[in-house]
């Protein structure tokens, strides 16, 4: 539930919709919005933690790293892609209706890190010193899980990248394999660490 601050009176919940009154969210006109200013307010760590690309009035922008020092910048991501277990053993044994699926998955991961600042509006073009994908046979999913790593000095980092290719490699991983199975299910794409940049390193905690 969002507080939202209102003045004197102090912060009263603003719920979705009144179950009550209407069915639909769309129906419901709240009586206060909240605003960037009250939000911040209302929640701490936002006075802190900016979202980079909004100016001072909420616009969107692109971030201006020209001030930055050009330094080395690593990232790396994850996901898995779950199918059947038949599916599973049809690509390992070669025999998906479209060729190779794992080279395939690779190299189209490769390419579309490259690609980032095409596909992702605000995203800086980087130049990429290193891009590694790796799709490793998990029989207990079954499946496959994804990896890449990217490596630049630049800027501003590579997080982006590294999701990127992930992603496209797992919905290449499905396009390659889909007449077998289109229940294949593409899950937990993440970040999982960082390197370099002012915010420092970054690990994801593994539960």
């Amino acid at each position: 539930m969002l507080l939202v601050k209102t003045g004197e009176k102090g912060f009263e919940p603003l719920t979705p919709w009144s179950v009550a009154t209407c069915s639909s969210p769309l129906s419901y006109t709240p009586s206060v919005y909240p605003t960037q200013e009250t939000i911040s307010q209302t929640i701490p760590i936002m006075q802190e933690k900016k979202l980079s690309h909004l100016d001072d009035r909420g616009a969107v922008k692109m971030v201006d790293v020209s001030p930055k020092e050009a330094t080395i910048r690593e990232a790396e991501a994850t996901g898995k892609v779950r199918m059947s277990l038949a599916t599973f053993k049809a690509i390992a044994a070669g025999n998906a209706p479209k060729g190779d699926v794992l080279t395939t998955a690779k190299l189209a991961g490769i390419m579309a890190a490259k690609q980032t600042a095409q596909l992702i509006p605000l995203c800086h073009p980087l130049p990429l010193h290193k891009i590694a994908v790796d799709l490793i046979a998990d029989p207990e999913l079954p499946g496959y899980q994804i990896s890449a790593k990217v490596k630049t000095k630049a800027e501003t980092g590579v997080e982006m990248e590294a999701l990127t290719a992930v992603s496209i490699a797992a919905l290449t991983l499905y396009d390659m394999a889909k007449a077998l199975d289109k229940s294949i299910s593409i899950e937990s794409i993440c970040l999982l660490s960082k390197k370099g940049g002012k915010s420092g390193e970054y690990n994801k905690k593994i539960k």
